[in-house]
């Protein structure tokens, strides 16, 4: 079960609503859902979690492009909007992700068989662990998007559990999130 929220900044603080993504295929329309809740084309900080595995932040100012992070790629990318945002942070086009489990090589090896290591270089560790175009374990993104706000990129690097309730302290909008839970 996901849960999502935009936060509007305004003058007088932040105005929160919760929001269905239920139209949102891309990260363009994640960010153009944001415009629309903003107020005098300000901040606007959208958050996605999923029950405790991850969490995202996607933040967007006025018309530049929106800055994303999140908590932890590998898992997000298992869901379907986790995996909307991964590819876009690896830079993935629509047509080289694929979501269809025959595509899946599950236990390295094709038909079960096993590969062969002629070709293999052990140069990156990391490809041998991850392979060449699979999400990193851990954070991916902009670390640093919240860090004017009061949210340092150490403070969100560190985020387990209820991290949006972290975040929305540090934001000064607790109550107005709580609102929309």
């Amino acid at each position: 079960m996901y849960f999502a929220a935009l936060l509007a900044r305004t003058e007088d603080g932040w105005e929160a609503s919760d929001t269905e993504l239920d139209d949102v295929e891309t990260l363009n329309d994640l960010a153009d859902l944001a415009r629309e809740a903003a107020v005098d084309d300000d901040t606007v900080v959208a958050f996605i979690e999923q029950e405790d595995a991850w969490f995202g932040v996607i933040r967007v100012d006025g018309e530049d492009d929106p800055r994303v992070f999140l908590s932890n790629a590998a898992i997000a990318a298992r869901s379907s909007y986790g995996a909307m945002l991964t590819d876009e942070l690896l830079g993935r086009d629509d047509d080289d992700a694929t979501d269809d489990l025959d595509s899946l090589d599950l236990d390295g090896t094709e038909d079960g068989e096993p590969e062969s290591d002629n070709n293999v270089e052990d140069d990156d560790p990391l490809e041998a662990v991850n392979g060449s175009d699979g999400p990193p374990h851990g954070p991916l993104g902009d670390a640093a998007l919240l860090a004017d706000l009061g949210v340092s990129e150490k403070e969100l690097l560190a985020l387990d559990g209820d991290a949006l309730s972290t975040i929305a302290d540090s934001l000064g909008c607790t109550e107005v999130l709580e609102a929309v839970r």
